[in-house]
C-alpha cells in the first residue's frame, strides 16, 4: 500500500526482498541511512520514457513511499501513473548486476531495459 498525505491509494509498485537488501546496502556506503531511493520517469532515453533512480532525503507532497523490509522507495505521482503494478527487483547474474523494473504498463522496452515506450 502506498501513502500520500495520509491517504491510502490502490496504486503500487512493489519492492523485492533483493532490491531492499541492496537499497540498504547502498544507503550504507553512501552514509545515506536517512535517505529513500527515488524513482522517477522522465521523457527521453531510446524508447521514449527513461527510469531515474536516485537516493533523496527529501519528501514532496505528492510522493508516494513503498516500503519493504524498513526500505522506502519514493515515487512521485506522475511517475506513479507510468510505473503502477511495476516490480522493483534487483539482479546478479554473469552479465552483471542491476536493478530492474517491471512494468506492466510498457508497450516495449529498450534493450538495455532503462527506456520503455507506452502502447
Amino acid at each position: 500500500m502506498a501513502e500520500s498525505a495520509g491517504e491510502i491509494e490502490d496504486r503500487r509498485i512493489v519492492v523485492t526482498e533483493n532490491a531492499a537488501r541492496r537499497i540498504a546496502l547502498l544507503k550504507a556506503q553512501e552514509h545515506a541511512e536517512g535517505a529513500f531511493l527515488r524513482i522517477a520517469v522522465s521523457g527521453g532515453g531510446c524508447s521514449g520514457f527513461q527510469y531515474g533512480l536516485s537516493f533523496d532525503d527529501q519528501r514532496n507532497d505528492d510522493d508516494f513511499v513503498f516500503e519493504r523490509d524498513g526500505v522506502g522507495v519514493v515515487v512521485d505521482e506522475i511517475s506513479l501513473d507510468l510505473l503502477n503494478g511495476a516490480e522493483v527487483d534487483f539482479v546478479e547474474d554473469l552479465m552483471g548486476a542491476s536493478f530492474q523494473i517491471r512494468n506492466p504498463n510498457a508497450a516495449s522496452s529498450c534493450g538495455c531495459g532503462n527506456s520503455f515506450s507506452m502502447g
